[in-house]
């Protein structure tokens, strides 16, 4: 593999990261959401991660830069039109899917939500695995940003090397 191949892998991972620390924190910030405009509680999101099928840093730089990342559709994978000799071994979010787990039932008979058994239906997310989950995407964004600044002083070598 070559540099750019190992660039193209850490920034595909770095995506990725960025995008399970978002549905982190959006799990977070709904743990306590009774009622979305589906019906029911919120439902904790899980990230799907799969190998990626084309590079990205690499294409962009022989002039195969894809479109802009539309904000809306923040959770759909970023697919690239490769050159052929892009590099494999990348990641790329593949969906988020919903936890399809039972919601927690708490008893709170004034809630606006409560059923006409005063129990209120929560959703299941535990903010200690959601934490532990934000912890892992971190030290992989930290992990991955470490390696691309690694690559890039190794680029700088070569061209130094080759003057």
């Amino acid at each position: 593999m070559n540099l750019l191949g190992m660039l193209d892998v850490s920034s595909s991972a770095l995506k990725a990261q960025r995008v399970r620390a978002e549905v982190v924190a959006a799990n977070m910030a709904n743990a306590e959401t009774t009622r979305t405009p589906d019906g029911g509680p919120y439902r904790r999101h899980h990230v799907v991660f799969s190998e990626a099928e084309s590079s990205s840093f690499g294409a962009s730089l022989l002039g195969h830069a894809s479109p802009a990342f539309p904000s809306a559709g923040l959770l759909k994978p970023l697919t690239m039109q490769g050159t052929g000799s892009a590099a494999r071994g990348g990641v790329e979010v593949s969906g988020v899917i919903e936890d399809q787990g039972s919601p927690l039932m708490r008893f709170d008979p004034t809630h606006p939500d409560a059923g006409s058994d005063g129990y209120v239906a929560y959703p299941d997310i535990n903010p200690l695995t959601e934490m532990v989950d934000l912890m892992g995407a971190s030290r992989s964004y930290g992990m991955n940003v470490a390696a691309v600044q690694a690559e890039k002083g190794m680029l700088s070598n070569s061209l130094d090397l080759m003057k």
